[in-house]
């Protein structure tokens, strides 16, 4: 009753003279909708800073005592500045003839009439996105003494005579038919920005279709063929999969070689030595990416375009001669190298010739459920790729949305950050990984190294840019209402990603996925360190294969991932028909 009475009067008290509460103390408060943008910054330093940051420490801190003088003496070695000089030397002419063979294709298709742009543009593609040391494998068997294609037109070398691929000339050969698509799809992105009614005002005056060409687009085209070019450097210094397999039977050694030649022979011991190697090569495909970067930038002439360019040489009776052209280049870039690869793992044995009495498909039923490491590395090589495509999709979804509406100017900063592992060559990455995993991790006091995982990570860093490509595009075309719909009734962050913003993407983001996986199927520059026993990939396979002699073996690997990068190419291009922000490089 008492306590009863106390309270009403209380009350009442309150009601007749109410009581000005004190201000609460002053807190630190988080801005809101902050934890996103931490997620990404934080995943972003994870995958992106955290590497390099490492690799630097270990090449000039070694023990975390600054001391640049051991990595400066490694990087002048006679042993680096050779494969230096072989890696610029090799990068710089193979990007030459990728200009080149890319650059013609991309006009060809881009400005003529010519017919069949669709399927020429696929083909051309297919071949840049078959593994490098596949077209590396195919190219050697084309031109191998015991060669069956050879064989048949009777131009086959002599038996013991060396494959005039290996060495120097065969790397540049390959690697700038490898690298010309890269080209092609610059320059078709180039084309697709300038404006119909330059040519227009052109054929007014009475210009015909190759002043158009000479005197209009490839000036305009300028800033893109410079990048172009300077894109095919940076491929080929970072390439390791054709130097490998062309230049490491000769001795022929590379920055990517001479480092997995360093692990190979020493193991972890020589990762000091290595470090700075792969800070050497960093530094040399840095450079081409800031040219490139820089190229792009200065483009000059930018003017509104109403309407994209459009076929504007009329080809006439030339037509066909020049489809001809093009499908005898794809011919000689893509079809006889596979086609000799599929002769070598249909013959019984080397130096058989190919018959309907000598055809035999042992060499696939050995590699695809026989043989225990090759079922291993196709299953390794799935997991893999596929683990990283689907967890880079739902990444690539929360970082569209952040990147797009919540990082303001740090954008950028970010986006650089994401786009380091994939800039620089994979054979710096990979020494990175090895440099942070291969002590127990701290706190949990486990270690990845010589696991899946440390392959996962590395595929996760390396291909995230990849998978942002489409999100981003999509996200960037996304109005905000709907979002300001979902907070007026009341939804959370995650509730919004996942009822709103996830179903718009996620088409973009599955296009992105199956890029991933595509890239990611047939890799060997970042898993030719990584891998351990148990954990061999499709490219390690291949490699290993090859380099015991086992060509026919290889042969058959090789050209079940083929098929197997035709089918998801084909998948592909089926879903790229229904979606409107397309990402595939051969739609042109």
């Amino acid at each position: 009753m008492v306590a009863s009475a106390v309270t009403l009067a209380l009350a009442r008290n309150i009601r007749r003279e109410p009581v000005i509460a004190a201000p609460p103390a002053p807190r630190l408060r988080l801005p809101e909708g902050w934890s996103l943008p931490a997620l990404v910054v934080a995943v972003a330093l994870l995958l992106g800073g955290l590497p390099f940051f490492r690799l630097a420490a270990a090449a000039f801190a070694p023990g975390w005592q600054f001391a640049p003088g051991e990595a400066f003496v490694e990087m002048a070695s006679r042993a680096a500045m050779t494969a230096t000089w072989h890696t610029l030397e090799t990068a710089s002419l193979s990007a030459l003839g990728a200009l080149l063979v890319g650059g013609i294709v991309a006009l060809a298709l881009g400005v003529t009439d010519v017919r069949g742009k669709r399927p020429l543009a696929f083909a051309f593609v297919f071949s840049m996105m078959i593994a490098p040391q596949v077209a590396a494998l195919a190219f050697l068997s084309l031109l191998a003494p015991n060669s069956p294609i050879l064989s048949l037109i009777g131009l086959a070398p002599p038996p013991g005579t060396p494959n005039p691929l290996l060495g120097r000339g065969g790397i540049i050969l390959v690697m700038a038919l490898h690298h010309a698509p890269l080209v092609a799809i610059t320059l078709w992105t180039g084309l697709r920005s300038i404006p119909q009614s330059l040519v227009e005002a052109a054929q007014m005056e009475g210009a015909t279709p190759a002043t158009i060409t000479t005197r209009i687009v490839i000036p305009v085209l300028r800033p893109q063929i410079i990048a172009a070019g300077l894109i095919a450097f940076v491929a080929g210094v970072g390439n390791f999969g054709i130097p490998a397999l062309l230049g490491l039977p000769v001795n022929y050694l590379t920055l990517p070689t001479l480092i997995y030649r360093r692990l190979s022979s020493f193991g972890p011991s020589s990762l000091g030595e290595t470090a700075a190697l792969a800070v050497l090569v960093g530094v040399v495909a840095a450079l081409g990416i800031v040219a490139a970067a820089l190229a792009a930038r200065n483009q000059r002439g930018k003017v509104e375009i109403e309407r994209s360019l459009e076929p504007y040489w009329l080809l006439g009776p030339a037509r066909p001669f020049v489809a001809a052209g093009l499908w005898l280049l794809l011919a000689l870039k893509l079809g006889l190298p596979l086609l000799a690869l599929l002769s070598e793992a249909l013959t019984p044995a080397l130096g058989v010739p190919l018959s309907w009495q000598t055809l035999t498909f042992d060499k696939f039923t050995e590699v695809l459920f026989r043989q225990a490491v090759t079922m291993r590395a196709f299953r390794n090589s799935l997991i893999f790729a596929g683990s990283a495509a689907l967890i880079l999709a739902i990444l690539a979804i929360v970082f569209a949305y952040g990147l797009e509406r919540r990082l303001g100017r740090f954008r950028r900063a970010v986006e650089l950050m994401i786009e380091l592992p994939y800039a620089l060559p994979g054979i710096v990455l990979a020494i990175a990984c090895i440099l942070i995993f291969l002590k127990p991790l701290p706190l949990i006091g486990v270690s990845i190294y010589g696991t899946p995982f440390i392959i996962l990570f590395a595929y996760l860093a390396r291909f995230l840019p990849l998978a942002l490509k489409a999100p981003v595009a999509a996200m960037a075309q996304i109005e905000a209402h709907h979002e300001d719909a979902a907070k007026l009734d009341g939804a959370n962050l995650p509730q919004m990603l996942r009822f709103i913003v996830a179903p718009i993407l996620a088409p973009a983001a599955a296009v992105s996925a199956l890029m991933v996986f595509l890239v990611a199927f047939n890799e060997l520059t970042v898993s030719a360190l990584l891998w351990s026993s148990g954990t061999e990939t499709l490219g390690v396979v291949l490699f290993s294969l090859k380099e015991a002699g086992l060509a026919g073996e290889a042969a058959a690997v090789a050209i079940s991932a083929c098929v197997v990068i035709l089918v998801v190419m084909l998948a592909l291009d089926l879903i790229g028909r229904y979606r409107q922000h397309n990402i595939l490089p051969w739609r042109i």
